[in-house]
């Protein structure tokens, strides 16, 4: 990726990784609807196109996979994954697990989340530590896995085996070998609790899946077998693990590069909700989502033919300031009705657990307020993610200086 004459978006690249705003300005101006003959995909980049093509589920389909490397292939993904589905077959797998996220069934959630997180933050260093090594990346993973029935002594492998499983180093396209193993193992986890949960049911989302049926096309009612449960854990526990981790690294860089931001919040701590949302505007951990192309599509003067990985590059929809007054100002007080915020993607593919990422989030803030009220970010020890489309830090050491 270069800011030169030439306009080159190269998604896995180390200066993608380490920040693409300037690139996205570009592709924005220059080439809203762009292709890269290198690895042979599209992107859209505007908020209006990537909006729209979100919702367009039958122009681009979600059935070929997450990835350039799969979408590419010439069928859909066998894997029984509501991510990687397309209606009628998403709707009836949504319909499902939307049970199980109710608003009351995420307001009752909430003592075991503060609980997590003021388990986590009672043991770093009041003086230094890493919001994300010693808190962030810690916290989500145990939320998510507590839900899902995994047992304690399981819950930290399977965010180490979601790390490995995303992460890729600059030029790599496909995942490692490590990245399989790290799926099987965490597959092979989920099987062996479903195994356990069908002999002895618990209360836990294990065992709510394996009691559960869903109609299916035909009309008739199926349980869930357990390729679809195990894929279903999988989605859950990657989403939960990865999402509120970077969302809250990304806080303390950008409350530390914004600290009039910070101050609103220390003196009114009822704009704790907002700024959930403007840093998902912002600089959201996930910033593209790759689609597959149905049909012939035709977009600013240019065609995308069917059959080609189109990636919808929600992170540049989001600082587009066609969408956004002062797009790349960070604003909690921001006007939210001006565009839809798509940190959370839009349309049937919009985030499952988006109210309990917010929760978690905004209540991780609180903690964080009064934990470290002033505080420094140690600049050259931050380090960045290397991974899959999710976007932030692996590394944000801080002083406290109170």
């Amino acid at each position: 990726m270069t800011t030169s004459a030439e306009l080159v978006f190269d998604p896995f690249s180390e200066e993608f990784f380490n920040g693409p705003w300037e690139i996205y300005r570009r592709m924005r101006e220059e080439a809203p609807v762009y292709y890269n003959a290198d690895y042979d995909f599209y992107a859209l980049s505007r908020h209006e196109d990537v909006a729209a093509a979100f919702k367009d589920f039958q122009t681009y389909s979600s059935a070929y996979g997450l990835d350039l490397a799969t979408v590419k292939a010439d069928e859909p993904l066998p894997v029984k994954m509501i991510i990687i589905m397309d209606p009628p077959e998403h709707r009836q797998m949504r319909s499902l697990v939307n049970k199980v996220f109710t608003p009351r069934a995420i307001g009752n959630l909430k003592p075991m989340v503060a609980a997590t997180i003021d388990r986590y933050i009672s043991r770093v260093d009041p003086e230094r530590f890493d919001v994300v090594g010693d808190f962030s990346a810690l916290f989500p993973v145990e939320v998510i896995t507590e839900m899902l029935g995994v047992p304690q002594d399981d819950r930290q492998k399977v965010r180490q085996w979601v790390d490995t499983s995303l992460h890729r180093e600059p030029g790599q396209i496909e995942m490692s070998d490590e990245g399989m193993q790290a799926v099987a193992e965490l597959m092979g986890l989920y099987y062996n609790i479903i195994q356990e949960r069908r002999a002895e049911p618990s209360d836990d989302m294990f065992s709510r899946l394996i009691a559960a049926e869903v109609e299916r096309e035909d009309g008739e009612k199926e349980s869930l077998d357990d390729f679809e449960i195990a894929g279903f854990a999988t989605l859950l526990g990657g989403a939960g693990a990865e999402t509120v981790t970077k969302l809250v690294g990304n806080a303390a860089v950008t409350f530390a590069r914004f600290p009039d931001q910070w101050q609103k919040l220390l003196e009114d701590r009822s704009k704790i909700p907002a700024a959930v949302e403007e840093l998902l505007r912002y600089e959201a951990p996930n910033q593209y989502n790759v689609r597959r192309s149905m049909r012939e599509v035709r977009l600013h003067g240019v065609t995308i033919p069917a059959g080609k990985p189109v990636f919808l590059l929600g992170g540049s929809a989001n600082r587009d300031p066609e969408a956004f007054t002062d797009a790349d100002v960070f604003d909690i007080d921001r006007d939210r009705t001006e565009a839809q915020n798509l940190g959370f993607g839009y349309g049937v593919h919009s985030c499952l657990g988006a109210a309990l990422a917010r929760m978690e989030s905004a209540i991780a803030l609180e903690r964080l307020l009064d934990f470290m009220p002033r505080y420094e970010v140690l600049w050259d020890r931050c380090e960045r993610v290397a991974a899959q489309n999710v976007a932030g830090w692996s590394s944000v050491p801080v002083h406290v200086t109170r």
